[in-house]
């Protein structure tokens, strides 16, 4: 059995060799689908990270004839530095491609996932869609008063005194929460910097609220300015380039982790397949 990838790859080949009056002149949309907890890759556990989505990302902004790219965005967030990661990758490619970036919320842009979300020059959501979140978190456990009930002892040794800041078998330290404290506010004011440079006069409401860490509906968000609209991909993207539009998937290469833990299918929901399936990636 022929894959509809297969024959849309010979079928784009054709294009190039038949005169001009015969080619096909229908605008083309390619879409990346980034869905998932965001972090650094680890073994048998699929991870949204730039590494993941690199390639992806650059084959959609090289195709030919395309007319803008779709970013859909599934992720409650996830590490701070590959969230920043993927959105400046597209926004290199997109100011070196000069095509224009939808950003398509399916059911969560939260935290690092509205971070990548911004990278659209317009972002559109469901009303139902959880967005923002735009904040920072850190978690961990005290299990100093466990293992002082079964009789264990703590060794540790270290070189440099805030080696083991917040280690979870001792009691905290102010001090360690202070330097913590520091942090959090150094990544949380990057995240404020880079939501005001890319959402501009849009964004209504008070900062104080914004970026409290809240997350709110995409008829919220809509409201709030984080978001342009309320739409899906299909609708949206037929509304600016006609009925004709082709919405293509990149879909991942079958020799990665995410193009066999896919089983190297075409995603529903493009011109390879039916409208409105999800691609999840699990993680944590």
């Amino acid at each position: 059995m022929i894959r509809q990838s297969t024959l849309t790859s010979w079928r784009d080949r054709l294009q190039l060799v038949l005169p001009a009056r015969f080619r096909a002149t229908s605008p083309i949309v390619p879409v990346v689908r980034l869905s998932g907890v965001i972090g650094s890759v680890m073994p048998l556990r699929p991870i949204l990270s730039l590494s993941v989505c690199a390639l992806l990302l650059e084959r959609a902004f090289a195709a030919k004839r395309a007319k803008a790219v779709a970013i859909v965005v599934n992720s409650p967030g996830g590490s701070a530095v590959q969230s920043h990661l993927i959105f400046r990758r597209i926004r290199a490619h997109a100011d070196e491609s000069r095509l224009p970036v939808f950003v398509f919320v399916e059911d969560a842009a939260a935290s690092g996932g509205y971070m990548i979300a911004c990278a659209g020059d317009e972002i559109f959501a469901d009303p139902s869609s959880l967005v923002g979140s735009i904040g920072v978190v850190s978690a961990s456990f005290g299990f100093e008063r466990l293992i002082e009930r079964f009789g264990i002892e703590r060794r540790l040794h270290t070189a440099g005194e805030n080696k083991a800041m917040l280690d979870p078998f001792r009691p905290e330290r102010p001090e360690d929460l202070e330097r913590l404290k520091t942090i959090q506010g150094n990544v949380h004011a990057n995240f404020k910097d880079l939501v005001r440079s890319r959402r501009g006069s849009r964004l209504g409401g008070e900062p104080d609220e914004l970026f409290s860490g809240a997350v709110w509906t995409g008829s919220e968000a809509l409201a709030l300015g984080l978001v342009d609209g309320i739409g899906e991909i299909r609708g949206v993207l037929r509304q600016r380039y006609g009925d004709k539009v082709e919405i293509r998937l990149v879909p991942p290469a079958r020799g990665s982790l995410l193009g066999r833990w896919l089983g190297g299918r075409a995603v529903p929901g493009t011109a390879e397949g039916d409208e409105g399936a999800v691609t999840r990636l699990t993680g944590l």
